[in-house]
């Protein structure tokens, strides 16, 4: 009996733990949607992050009046094209490439796109620096006296910083690419966490610090980025990253920079027109004086807090799709995609939609003036219940970057900067019509973007190339 005992105790014993999936294996095998979340939830909350940011800057040079409010507005959109075309285009494009080296199993091929969207970030960066950071686009916009002194204050530190925004945003798409998905939200999480504590610092100033008004909040922008940027490159130089920036060669090939440009360059157009359609918008508000563009300015900052919304499940999507196309999985990038999109809409159709019933709620967080309130309220009730429709069209635009199908999206973008353009100029300068009718045109746009692509993104056969 004693000499069976061993067996049976053997026989008995715990099987051997299953090693756990890399994040490739999940976006391979593992369920779709939960893959998806789990994928999502981190970017989610490291982009709330941001969201955060725009709001407490907001509220920060809320606090510095009127001009300040107005002037920020005015650079605003010009800030999140950059961001935009940073973290969306060229960030998302890194994430797409990466991804799909490595799902197709080739680490080294991998690293030298990554390599190569970076010095592709810096050059980009230095495009923003010579353009916008100057007053005289602001004067083209109708700025004037304290308004573009205030603009030109903000923008000049904004901009003259440009390379720290962009290699965060092109190093956090290195990091998704790879499936790091929580390296990247912590990265995010502690840049919000320096600029909350040093943004009012700088406006307002604090012992020896002057008060640098809204050129402070730009400051601090540039400051925090500048040291994830420096965070980020150091952790993807470690040993055992599966993309490893330090160790190996920085040659330059044309073929790396081609397959880069390929995804993102169509993918800067995007934000371009996005931006396109904002800026107009902005400028027909202006026709109806500082009063409402201040509101406007509050009213729409709600615009871009669903953009790292929708960047968050997007980004995840963007890996999702690229991994499974690069493993030759088009059906499951595609069943990705649907699921990812639907979760984009839910949230961003309820935010609208509550925006749209309760326009107090976020308006009163700015401003204490009754009558800017009222105004950017309006704003709101039109244009707030078709925010779905803008959260739909940007996850199929990150889905769509990750299968390298990009011409839909783009038409999609087109159509909504049309409709603004010339269903402004005709509200404004033909109809004459007050600004509730520039909103319901603006509404119409966010409506045709969704729309269009997706229709487009229903049709296109990712398996073949045709589309």
């Amino acid at each position: 009996m004693s000499a069976v005992a061993p067996a049976a105790v053997a026989n008995t014993g715990t099987a051997p733990k299953m090693p756990t999936p890399t994040p490739k294996q999940r976006m391979l095998h593992g369920p779709v949607l939960p893959t998806l979340l789990r994928l999502a939830t981190p970017n989610v909350l490291g982009l709330f992050a941001n969201t955060i940011v725009i709001g407490f800057d907001g509220y920060i040079v809320g606090r510095l009046g009127s001009d300040a409010l107005a002037g920020v507005a005015l650079v605003l959109p010009l800030a999140m094209l950059m961001l935009q075309m940073s973290a969306g285009a060229l960030g998302g494009s890194t994430t797409a490439v990466v991804a799909r080296a490595l799902g197709a199993g080739d680490a080294r091929h991998a690293t030298r796109l990554a390599q190569h969207a970076l010095l592709l970030g810096l050059a980009a960066s230095l495009l923003f620096t010579l353009v916008a950071s100057g007053p005289a686009v602001y004067v083209a916009m109708g700025a004037r006296d304290g308004v573009l002194a205030q603009a030109s204050s903000y923008a000049a530190v904004l901009f003259a910083g440009a390379s720290a925004v962009w290699s965060v945003n092109v190093l956090t798409g290195i990091v998704r690419g790879t499936g790091g998905m929580v390296a990247a939200a912590v990265a995010l999480v502690a840049t919000t966490a320096m600029h909350l504590v040093l943004c009012p610092v700088l406006v307002f100033g604090a012992g020896p610090i002057p008060a640098l008004g809204v050129a402070g909040a730009a400051t601090s922008t540039v400051t925090v980025n500048a040291v994830t940027a420096i965070a980020l490159f150091a952790w993807l130089s470690r040993r055992d990253a599966q993309v490893r920036l330090v160790g190996g060669s920085w040659q330059i090939h044309r073929a790396a920079f081609r397959s880069v440009l390929g995804v993102a360059l169509p993918s800067a157009l995007g934000p371009i027109l996005s931006n396109g359609a904002i800026l107009a918008a902005t400028a027909y508000v202006g026709v109806f004086g500082t009063l409402t563009i201040a509101a406007y300015g509050i009213a729409a900052r709600l615009e871009y807090i669903l953009v790292p919304i929708a960047f968050g499940i997007g980004g995840a999507l963007t890996a999702m799709v690229a991994t499974n196309l690069g493993a030759h999985q088009p059906e499951r990038a595609k069943s990705a995609t649907w699921a990812g999109a639907g979760v984009v809409l839910l949230v961003t159709g309820s935010i609208g939609l509550v925006a749209a019933v309760q326009p107090s709620l976020w308006m009163n967080m700015f401003t204490t003036d009754p009558a800017v309130a009222a105004a950017g309220s309006t704003y709101l009730r039109i244009v707030g219940g078709t925010y779905g429709f803008f959260g739909l069209g940007l996850a199929l635009f990150f889905a769509s970057q990750g299968a390298g199908r990009m011409r839909w999206p783009l038409l999609a973008s087109t159509s909504r900067l049309l409709v603004v353009a010339v269903g402004g100029w005709i509200a404004v300068h033909v109809v004459h019509a007050g600004p509730e009718a520039l909103y319901a045109v603006i509404a119409l746009g966010l409506v045709a973007m969704g729309v269009t692509v997706s229709a487009a993104t229903y049709l296109s056969n990712w398996d073949t190339g045709r589309h």
